[in-house]
């Protein structure tokens, strides 16, 4: 009996095809990539501009870039030594058997073949400026893990994420809309980008001492764990900061106040890093991380369609 076979007969019957695929593209960090787009639509129905089919092209894209980077992050992870059986990632399909390395990679190259197939109609749709887009994600994508260049092992992880899940996909869906750019989407996406860099900063701060074991620089390990603590704090506290100077700027309707609902779970996510060191206590961090996000998104979202009911 192989290892993987002995993993699998401790943790019962292997799942169907279907199920394995949905946990190797972590299906519910999707949300990382729905998110902002659905803002993005939203600020741009507040300007009177909304086109429901291009929407779903946008939306459908995005979240087929984000699974096929994190099919390729989880190929370049386990071939670096970064991610082994004893690692506490969501996904672990290669470890556990379910799937051969060879098979997530493929499996990346046609999620990202049909997010690129997607944002060919949208170029036919939009214009070009679609590719100037779509061609940085894509790449970005790929190379957050991939040699050469392989930003998440030399710090650029969280200035990575925080732009291209961020502003790029916020600004990009409002084009998609709008056929135009402003710079209210620019500011109104900035507090999203730093809530889904918190998300990757509190899985690096869980994987501090494996990361540096096999020689992964993050800015956690940079930092040391008192740093990386206060730097997670940085990131909540500048979402809200600059949500609030979004507000006095015009660029989020005052009904955006309804975000600071979602503060409790900042602090909740804070305690919790600055209480554990446990990494398995650490994932619950991380769990909050990605629920702040999406708290924080869908009640911004909500903040923009008001205001365009209200016709604030």
């Amino acid at each position: 009996m192989t290892e993987a076979s002995a993993i699998l007969k401790d943790r019962g019957a292997r799942p169907g095809p279907f199920a394995i695929w949905i946990q190797a593209i972590r299906a519910p960090s999707l949300s990382a990539a729905a998110i902002p787009v659905l803002l993005g639509a939203a600020i741009a129905a507040r300007d009177g501009f909304f086109a429901p089919g291009r929407l779903v092209l946008a939306l459908v894209g995005a979240m087929a870039i984000q699974a096929g980077t994190n099919l390729i992050n989880d190929y370049y992870d386990y071939r670096s030594g970064a991610d082994s059986s004893e690692s506490l990632g969501p996904s672990m399909v290669i470890q556990r058997g379910l799937l051969a390395p060879e098979q997530v990679w493929r499996g990346g190259i046609v999620a990202f073949a049909i997010g690129a197939a997607l944002g060919l109609v949208l170029v036919y749709l939009c214009g070009w400026p679609i590719l100037a887009i779509g061609i940085p994600s894509v790449a970005a994508g790929y190379f957050y893990t991939a040699r050469p260049i392989a930003l998440a092992y030399v710090a650029l992880g969280e200035l990575t994420v925080f732009l291209f899940m961020g502003p790029v996909i916020v600004v990009g869906t409002y084009y998609v809309m709008a056929l135009r750019f402003t710079w209210g989407a620019v500011l109104a996406s900035v507090p999203l980008g730093f809530l889904v860099a918190g998300i990757l900063h509190a899985n690096n701060i869980r994987d501090i001492e494996t990361d540096r074991l096999h020689g992964k620089r993050t800015l956690a390990t940079i930092l040391g764990r008192t740093g990386a603590n206060f730097e997670l704090a940085a990131f909540d506290v500048l979402a809200y900061a600059t949500s609030l100077l979004a507000m006095i700027v015009g660029a989020i309707p005052w009904t955006g106040l309804l975000a600071l609902v979602s503060v409790p779970r900042a602090i909740g996510q804070l305690q919790i890093v600055m209480r554990e060191t446990e990494p398995k206590q650490l994932n619950l961090a991380l769990f909050r991380s990605v629920q702040l996000h999406m708290e924080y998104g869908l009640l911004m979202i909500v903040a923009f369609l008001l205001a365009t009911f209200l016709r604030w």
